[in-house]
C-alpha cells in the first residue's frame, strides 16, 4: 500500500516592498538631473541656432526656435573671409595646445617624480620654492616674460607661444602628490632588474599611471586651447593668431558680425568636445583613483 504525502505548497517569493520615500527620492533625482541637463544644453542650442541664422534673425524682435532657412553658407563665408585667417588660427591652436600639453606632461611629471622619489637633502626646499611660484600673480611675470621672449626673437612663433608655459607649479604639485601614493614595490622590483630612476619612471610608473596622465592632459589641453592674453600679445601677425584671438577680431568698435562670431565659436569648441569624449573615461578614473588597481 502506497501512502502519498501531500506536498506543501511552495511559498511565493516575497514581493519587493516599494517605499514611497525612495520613489520620491528617485523622481526628485531624475527631475534635478533633467533640469541641469537642460540648463547645460541651452547655450549649445543658442550657439547652433545663431550660427545658422542671419544677423537680422539673431537681433530680430520675433524669436524663432530655428530659422526658416538654415544658413549653411555661413560656414563657407567664415573660411573665405580674407581679413581673418580662421583656418590658420585653428591650425595654430591645435599645434600650440598639443605641444603645450605634451611638454607640460613631460616636464611636470619628471619634476614631480624627482621630488617624490629621488633622495636629496634640499628636496623639500625645492618643493616649497615650486609652491611659492603659485603665490606670484601672473600679472607680475607677464611683462618680464614678454621682454625675454621678445629678446630671443620668438614673437610670432610657436616657440614664443609654447615654451614659456611648459612649467606649471600646480601641475608639478599634483604629480608629486600622486607619485607619493604610487606603490614603491613596483619600482623596487624594477631596480632589482637593473633599471634606474629614468627606467623605472618610463617603464613602470608611466604605464601604470595613464589614467592620471589622461586627466591632467585633458585639463591642460583645454587651458591651452582657451588661452587668450598671451597669444594676443605674442601673435601680433595674423598668421600667428590662435582661434581665441581670431574670435575677438569679429567684434570691434565699429562692427559686430554676429553670425560669424557664433559660427566660429561653434567650430572652435568641436576639438574640445572630441578630446573630452575620447578621454572622459580616463578622466573620471584618473580623478577618482589615488593609486593604481592592485
Amino acid at each position: 500500500m502506497t501512502v502519498t504525502v501531500p506536498r506543501a505548497r511552495e511559498s511565493a517569493p516575497p514581493r519587493p516592498v516599494r517605499r514611497h520615500g525612495s520613489v520620491l527620492g528617485n523622481a526628485g533625482l531624475y527631475l534635478a538631473t533633467g533640469i541641469a541637463a537642460f540648463l547645460f544644453l541651452v547655450p549649445f542650442y543658442l550657439l547652433v541656432r545663431n550660427a545658422l541664422s542671419t544677423d537680422a534673425e539673431i537681433t530680430g524682435e520675433h524669436w524663432k526656435f530655428f530659422p526658416t532657412d538654415l544658413q549653411w553658407g555661413n560656414i563657407g563665408a567664415l573660411f573665405d573671409d580674407s581679413s581673418v585667417p580662421f583656418a590658420r588660427s585653428l591650425l595654430n591652436s591645435t599645434v600650440v595646445a598639443v605641444l603645450h600639453t605634451a611638454g607640460v606632461l613631460l616636464v611636470c611629471s619628471l619634476a614631480g617624480y624627482a621630488l617624490a622619489r629621488i633622495p636629496y637633502r634640499h628636496a623639500n626646499k625645492v618643493f616649497y620654492a615650486v609652491l611659492g611660484t603659485l603665490m606670484v600673480p601672473t600679472a607680475v611675470t607677464f611683462v618680464p616674460s614678454f621682454v625675454l621672449v621678445s629678446s630671443l626673437g620668438w614673437v610670432d612663433s610657436y616657440r614664443g607661444l609654447i615654451v614659456p608655459g611648459l612649467f606649471s607649479g600646480f601641475t608639478c604639485f599634483l604629480f608629486r602628490q600622486y607619485f607619493l601614493g604610487f606603490p614603491k614595490e613596483l619600482e623596487e622590483a624594477a631596480r632589482v632588474d637593473g633599471l634606474g630612476y629614468w627606467g623605472a619612471y618610463w617603464r613602470v610608473v608611466v604605464p601604470n599611471s595613464l589614467n592620471f596622465f589622461a586627466a591632467i592632459a585633458t585639463i591642460t589641453f583645454i587651458n591651452g586651447w582657451n588661452s587668450f592674453l598671451w597669444p594676443l600679445v605674442i601673435g601680433q601677425d595674423p598668421s600667428a593668431w590662435t582661434v581665441q584671438v581670431a574670435l575677438s577680431s569679429y567684434m570691434t568698435n565699429q562692427t559686430v558680425v554676429f553670425h560669424q562670431i557664433f559660427m566660429a565659436t561653434a567650430i572652435s569648441i568641436l576639438p574640445l568636445l572630441f578630446v573630452f569624449l575620447f578621454l572622459q573615461r580616463w578622466l573620471v578614473q584618473g580623478i577618482a583613483q589615488t593609486g593604481i588597481k592592485g
